[in-house]
């Protein structure tokens, strides 16, 4: 999982103003790394990170981030969508459809007012 994605899973913002400091959060995370590149030595050793004049990649836009923020929140949406879609077809097997408990109800009624 990308670090992004996992830092907004994490974060879990409940408001746009929420939203926006995550966004403004992420940005400055990707201009503190502008310019750092990473050699052999990074891995497990005690050296810092190479100072390097230009980054081969650079940080992510504003746009780009509310962008992925936003498709993340959308494939949650239809993660749920789809758990309730679920759900809904089980208990229409379990308990029959509306029309089916409507039934059931009035001739319950029904025969309460016929005796």
């Amino acid at each position: 999982m990308h670090p992004t994605l996992k830092r907004f899973k994490q974060r879990k913002p409940q408001t746009i103003d929420a939203f926006a400091d995550w966004v403004n959060e992420e940005r400055k995370i990707g201009l503190d790394r502008q310019g750092q590149a990473q050699t052999n030595n990074d891995r497990g050793s005690d050296d810092l990170s190479v100072q390097v004049g230009e980054c081969s990649c650079p940080p992510l836009s504003s746009a780009c981030l509310a962008a992925n923020g936003a498709l993340s929140l959308s494939n949650l949406a239809c993660h749920l969508l789809d758990r309730q879609v679920e759900r809904l077809a089980a208990d229409f097997e379990k308990e029959g459809g509306f029309t089916e408990r409507f039934y059931l109800v009035r001739a319950a009624k029904r025969k309460e007012r016929g005796r």
